[in-house]
């Protein structure tokens, strides 16, 4: 249940265990959907992006140890997502997605899953982060892979891994020590126009001991999470008076 620092790797070294009883790594399999997506390095045409989810999941997944196969990017059709599904399934202990859970015409994660096994859950009341789906998808002998899917909205990827898909994996792995400290500090802003969906606001530590706010909170803004060192927790319709002690949750408990 222990994760193995290089502290507890010592540890053991100087009681003098030449081997120790570990769980294998995570293997877990990865691809993004979507055919607006585009490599960096490529040019950009009008109406692409550049796939940042690719190596933001990719960092995220090598840090709690997992070995990644990384499947890329899959086209916007049903047949095709299926077969990625398939594939992924059989490489991996756990499927992670990012794109295609909404409800666009474009968007076929949903029932390619649940062509090739069920969809136990669809949507979450969090922001950011309202389209997450998990479920179960059948290998070819039977036994079955976990399915995650994603936001494809880089900020919603980021945050509902770090604080939905960690501790999962943490879990799969054979941790018992799944959820991160949390702190409480001071709000150095006003939030008069909370959501009704739980918020993971992204903000930093300043000099004063107290929280600033990123001004643009945006699930498209990835620079917000660059700039902030965690997320504020902050119940659905809940407005932060300036002063007010709010729940912390520092990004270095969540890349960890």
């Amino acid at each position: 249940g222990t994760r193995l620092r290089p502290q507890e790797i010592g540890l053991a070294a100087s009681v003098g265990r030449a081997t120790l009883p570990v769980y294998r790594r995570v293997r877990a399999a990865l691809f993004s959907t979507g055919n607006e997506l585009v490599m960096p390095g490529d040019p950009l045409p009008p109406g692409a992006i550049y796939n940042s989810n690719r190596y933001t999941l990719t960092g995220l997944l090598r840090t709690l140890g997992c070995d990644v196969v990384d499947l890329g990017i899959v086209p916007d059709t049903l047949a095709a997502t299926r077969d990625a599904i398939r594939r992924a399934a059989n490489a991996a202990d756990v499927i992670v997605t990012s794109g295609g859970v909404s409800v666009g015409e474009e968007d076929h994660l949903k029932p390619a899953v649940e062509a090739e096994g069920r969809l136990a859950m669809w949507k979450i009341s969090m922001k950011p982060g309202r389209p997450l789906a998990y479920g179960t998808v059948r290998r070819a002998d039977a036994s079955e892979a976990h399915f995650i899917g994603l936001p494809g909205n880089p900020v919603s990827s980021f945050a509902t891994f770090l604080l939905l898909v960690r501790p999962f994996i943490l879990g799969l792995g054979g941790a018992t020590r799944l959820a991160p400290l949390a702190y409480a500090m001071r709000a150095d802003f006003d939030w008069p126009s909370p959501d009704a969906r739980r918020e993971f606001l992204r903000a930093r530590a300043n000099a004063e001991g107290g929280l600033d706010l990123f001004p643009n909170q945006s699930s498209g803004v990835l620079t917000s999470t660059v700039w902030g060192d965690g997320f504020i927790d902050n119940p659905g319709g809940h407005a932060i008076a300036r002063g007010e002690a709010v729940r912390f949750l520092p990004f270095a408990e969540l890349l960890s």
